[in-house]
């Protein structure tokens, strides 16, 4: 796939702030029926036309909403009767068993406490009707899962889910699993409860560099937590950083990757309603944008070529009204 080249030592810092100039998406999806909340993107590789922007509907009638390419649901792919889908990834070339895979789309679904697991693009349930996840505290919230991010692992080709919740402990607040091949479907396997939370409010963001083998998660009020991906990495976290460039509530992450690790870090400044932007090596601040979107839980990127409007990346982003924006990613950073 085409890959749109950036340097990124070209780009100026720009501050924050609701006097940044706003930027129009090249489209806006069709409107849910409740309360949207976080997008994923999946590539068709056979066909990059014919690729999927999935996105929650957080409701106790929710969805799983498809998307086509220029917005429109796709009723047949669309996932209802879900009881609050909270956030949702995907992932590529997953085993079934030891002769089939699968591309995969995960979420949580809070109010049935449990993680949910569809192959795409049939979407078949994997799960037998869904995982339950922490079940060993049932109070204050610290048994609703929020967070999910994905990973299959450069080290052994396992692949890993890291979940998080409404609440929980200072330590060990994310969990992650292991999915484990069983025939028909995917068992999960506990191995590795970390993280740190601070207790101010709630994480919910959480996204995983795969190439470069870090997990970023959004401390709402405090800072993006940085660990490793691998389940054995330990529990030290490496840095918490970004504070300063945001209004109050961090909220979704997306990570645009380039070649030789080059690439953004894009983080949601809810109510300031811009993203911010992070080098990808460095974590350091580069720039803000206001792209229009209010209140953004959510977002995802993609940078590779899908079609002839999104030839160089796709950005999307939820936005308070009951759908999702997206963006041309060329038209978003700057090129060279």
């Amino acid at each position: 796939m085409k890959k749109l080249v950036i340097a990124l030592a070209s780009i100026a810092l720009v501050s924050c702030g609701p006097d940044l100039p706003q930027m129009k998406p090249d489209l806006i999806t069709e409107s849910t029926l409740h309360d949207t909340d976080d997008p994923a993107i999946w590539v068709n590789k056979e066909n990059t036309q014919e690729s999927i922007v999935f996105g929650t509907d957080k409701d106790t009638d929710g969805a799983i909403y498809a998307f086509d390419l220029e917005g429109k649901v796709i009723e047949e792919k669309t996932l209802r009767g879900m009881k609050r889908p909270n956030n949702v990834d995907v992932e590529y070339n997953v085993k079934i068993n030891d002769s089939v895979t699968t591309d995969i789309l995960m979420f949580t679904e809070r109010e049935r406490e449990q993680i949910r697991l569809f192959s795409v693009p049939d979407m078949k349930p994997l799960d037998q009707g869904g995982f339950k996840v922490f079940q060993e505290k049932r109070e204050n919230e610290w048994n609703l899962p929020m967070g999910i991010s994905i990973f299959k692992s450069p080290k052994n080709d396992k692949t890993y889910a890291v979940v998080g919740r409404k609440n929980g402990p200072k330590t060990n607040y994310l969990h992650q699993f292991e999915l484990v091949p069983a025939g028909d479907h995917i068992e999960f396997k506990l191995v590795r409860e970390f993280g740190n939370f601070s207790g101010e409010k709630e994480i919910e963001a959480i996204a995983i560099d795969e190439e470069l083998g870090f997990i970023y998660y959004a401390d709402e009020k405090v800072c993006v937590r940085k660990y490793q991906a691998e389940p054995d990495a330990g529990k030290e976290e490496l840095s918490c950083f970004g504070a300063e460039t945001f209004n109050r509530d961090i909220e979704g992450i997306a990570i645009a990757t380039y070649e030789n690790g080059e690439g953004y870090i894009i983080v949601s400044d809810q109510q300031e309603h811009t993203f911010n932007f992070f080098d990808r090596k460095t974590n350091e601040f580069l720039f803000a944008k206001n792209l229009g979107t209010t209140e953004t839980d959510g977002c995802e990127v993609f940078t590779g070529y899908l079609n002839e409007q999104f030839p160089n990346g796709l950005f999307v982003a939820m936005n308070d009204n009951k759908n999702f924006y997206f963006y041309d990613l060329s038209k978003i950073v700057e090129t060279k």
